[in-house]
């Protein structure tokens, strides 16, 4: 009788079972500067109801968010609101100083090109609403001790909340609307920070995030916008935010919600140079190389980050402990993106004038890995679909 209770419990309802493990589902789209060339999607974007995935369909595309919120620095920069080499001190209200390091000022461009001795050993994804980033960076443990800022390269996701306090206090306005206004709708797209300014239509076509046993990770919002978009009770008052407060509320890190279709509109606006949203200069500011791995000025992570910009990756750099080579020696610029069982990529080839833009879905933490460079087999066969 015993044995029988589980499967009593699930016909009446009482228990949830996740959805039976899938293949990863993925979605890709080729484009010029013009147009979309190609594209194609396999495997379900909602399990549970039997969605297929599309090129349409809204992901959470971690760490791509970098390089358009980097647009938006760069749009600040532009209006003269904000300077890349200025104290972000200045910004905030509060000083921000590697304790170890109490001289040495943190800017933009170094948080940009994580070269700013922040660091991700306090939980940058867990700062939630009530909690000040200057609480939280009162931690000691969210710097690098042993190297002051602009000295080394290490990846590092808390940068980016920093980066969000600071366009608050520049624009006086929330991060996601902000965004919105700067980069999101002068492009067109129907993407938004943590579902708060997407359309109805985008809700509905939300792609699921799941661990590879099915079990939903994020984003199960079954035609709903979350009553709390941002890390809180579930009834939070976001009227009661002070703007600056806490940048890691929308995800500025990784919270962008974006289709292939729209990625790919990204990735048009890099192969015409920043056009029409930047000025040639900023987007050679943005593009160029603000790092490159030297041998010891750094930290690779298995030589998949080997040369940066302002949050954009230069691929490849053709030196010993670099890996980074994902295209075969062709000379790309993009970015990676890696959460929540997704794998991510914008990547774009000047000399050619193409680019891919794709996400994999339900890959895990650790999917197989690729034969010919430190990405997964999962991005080594997309990016396949850009030919040459």
């Amino acid at each position: 009788m015993r044995k029988l209770l589980p499967l009593v419990l699930i016909l009446a309802g009482c228990v949830t079972v996740p959805p039976r493990a899938a293949a990863p589902a993925y979605a890709w789209a080729t484009f010029d500067g013009t147009a979309i060339t190609g594209s194609g999607a396999s495997g379900l974007a909602d399990r549970a109801r039997g969605r297929a995935l599309t090129i349409e369909d809204p992901a959470r595309i971690a760490s791509i968010t970098r390089l358009v919120v980097a647009l938006g620095v760069m749009r600040l920069v532009e209006q003269g609101r904000l300077d890349l080499d200025r104290d972000v001190s200045d910004y905030l209200g509060w000083t921000l100083r590697n304790p170890a390091f109490p001289d040495r000022p943190i800017t933009l461009r170094l948080l940009l090109s994580h070269r700013s001795s922040l660091k991700d050993d306090i939980e940058y994804w867990a700062i939630p609403l009530g909690t000040t980033m200057q609480q939280a960076l009162a931690n000691p443990a969210a710097f690098d001790s042993a190297h002051p800022p602009g000295s080394r390269f290490r990846y590092a996701n808390l940068g980016f909340p920093v980066i969000a306090s600071v366009m608050e206090k520049a624009s006086g306005e929330r991060f996601d609307r902000l965004m919105e206004r700067l980069v999101l709708r002068p492009l067109g797209l129907d993407a938004c920070f943590n579902w708060t300014t997407c359309s109805d239509a985008a809700i509905a076509r939300a792609a699921v995030l799941y661990a590879p046993d099915g079990t939903v990770l994020r984003d199960d919002l079954r035609g709903r916008r979350p009553e709390c978009p941002v890390l809180g009770p579930p009834a939070c008052d976001l009227a009661a935010y002070r703007l600056g407060d806490n940048g890691a509320l929308f995800s500025p890190q990784g919270g962008l919600r974006i289709s292939v279709r729209d990625l790919a509109r990204v990735g048009q606006l890099l192969l015409n140079r920043g056009r029409p949203l930047l000025d040639e200069a900023s987007f050679r500011t943005m593009t160029g190389s603000a790092w490159s791995y030297d041998g010891s000025n750094g930290e690779t992570e298995g030589g998949f980050y080997c040369a940066y910009g302002l949050a954009v990756q230069l691929l490849p750099r053709l030196v010993p402990g670099c890996r980074d080579d994902l295209f075969g020696g062709r000379a790309m610029i993009g970015h990676a993106g890696d959460a929540y069982g997704l794998r991510s990529g914008l990547w774009i080839d000047a000399g050619t004038g193409t680019g891919i833009a794709f996400f994999a879905t339900g890959n895990g933490e650790d999917p197989p890995r690729g034969r010919r460079s430190a990405y997964r087999a999962i991005e080594e066969e997309l990016v396949g679909r850009l030919g040459r």
